[in-house]
C-alpha cells in the first residue's frame, strides 16, 4: 500500500499542503521532501492557485531531517550526491506566496522549512530550534543563512551554537514569525491570510514576493533599482488599470491576472 506523505486541499485560490508522514513528527526524509517538492512545484505552475499554506501535524510541523539517513552518510557520498541540495532547491524557489502554519516542533530542517515560508504563523506552544550542533553537524538547509536574516546575528548564533529551542513568543519578538495564535487556530489563521493574499493580482503577487526577497539578497541601491523596475512593469498589466479604476469608482476590483 502506498502511503501519502503529503496531502493537498484547495479552498478557492488557496492550496493547503499538509505534511502527513505516518510518523507524526514528520521527519524530512528524501521521500517526503520529494513528495513536497513535486506538490509545491505543481501548485506554482497552476494558474488557479494564488497562495499556498504549508502545515504539519498538531504535534510537529517537522521535527527535523532524517537522522537515520544522516547516521549512515559519508563525506564522499554527501559531496557527490549533493546531499539535501536538490530536495530543498525545489521547495525554496517558489514564485507564489507561501504561508507556513507551524504547530508543535519546528526543529532543524523543520525550522528551515518554516523559514522558506514568506509568512510564518505559529501556535502558542510551537518551538523552533536548530539542534544540528548536538549531532556533530551544522544546519544544512538555511539555518546559518536564513536564520540570521530573520532574527539577527546574536540570536541566530545562540540557536545554532547551543542547539537549544526558543518559544513561539520569543520567535515572534525576534521576527521569525509574523503572529502567534492558539494552536487550534493556526491553520485557519494561515488560510485566512492566504485568502487575503489570493484576492489580489497573481502577477503582482509574484512581483511583490520577488522584490521583497531581493532585500535579503542584494545591496539597498540594487534592491531599490529592482523594485523600481518591477513597479514600472506593473503599468503594462490590465490588473493595474483595473485596480486604479476600481479605487476611483469605489468598488472592489475584478482582477483577471494579466
Amino acid at each position: 500500500m502506498t502511503v501519502s506523505l503529503v496531502t493537498l486541499e484547495h479552498q478557492g485560490a488557496v492550496a493547503l499542503v499538509t505534511l502527513s508522514s505516518p510518523n507524526a513528527l514528520n521527519p524530512l526524509t528524501h521521500e517526503l521532501m520529494t513528495a513536497l517538492g513535486n506538490t509545491l512545484q505543481m501548485l506554482d505552475a497552476d494558474n488557479q492557485t494564488r497562495a499556498i499554506v504549508v502545515t504539519g501535524s498538531a504535534r510537529a510541523f517537522a521535527a527535523g531531517a532524517d537522522i537515520q539517513a544522516m547516521a549512515q552518510m559519508t563525506y564522499a557520498r554527501a559531496v557527490t550526491e549533493n546531499f539535501l541540495a536538490d530536495d530543498w532547491q525545489r521547495v525554496s524557489t517558489l514564485r507564489k506566496p507561501v504561508v507556513a502554519a507551524v504547530r508543535g516542533y519546528a526543529l532543524g530542517g523543520g525550522c528551515e522549512l518554516a523559514m522558506i515560508g514568506d509568512i510564518v504563523v505559529a501556535g502558542d506552544t510551537a518551538v523552533f530550534a536548530q539542534p544540528e550542533i548536538k549531532l556533530g553537524l551544522l544546519p544544512g538547509a538555511g539555518g546559518t543563512q536564513r536564520l540570521p536574516r530573520a532574527v539577527g546575528k546574536s540570536l541566530a548564533m545562540e540557536m545554532n551554537l547551543t542547539g537549544e529551542p526558543i518559544t513561539a513568543a520569543r520567535a515572534l519578538a525576534a521576527g521569525l514569525v509574523s503572529r502567534v495564535v492558539p494552536d487550534a487556530d493556526v491553520v485557519n489563521t494561515a488560510l485566512t491570510i492566504g485568502e487575503s493574499i489570493a484576492r489580489h493580482s497573481l502577477p503582482v503577487l509574484m512581483a511583490v514576493k520577488a522584490a521583497t526577497s531581493r532585500a535579503f539578497e542584494t545591496s539597498l541601491a540594487e534592491g531599490l533599482s529592482y523594485e523600481r523596475s518591477a513597479f514600472h512593469g506593473c503599468f503594462a498589466l490590465d490588473d493595474q488599470r483595473e485596480g486604479c479604476v476600481a479605487f476611483l469608482e469605489r468598488r472592489v476590483p475584478h482582477f483577471n491576472h494579466r
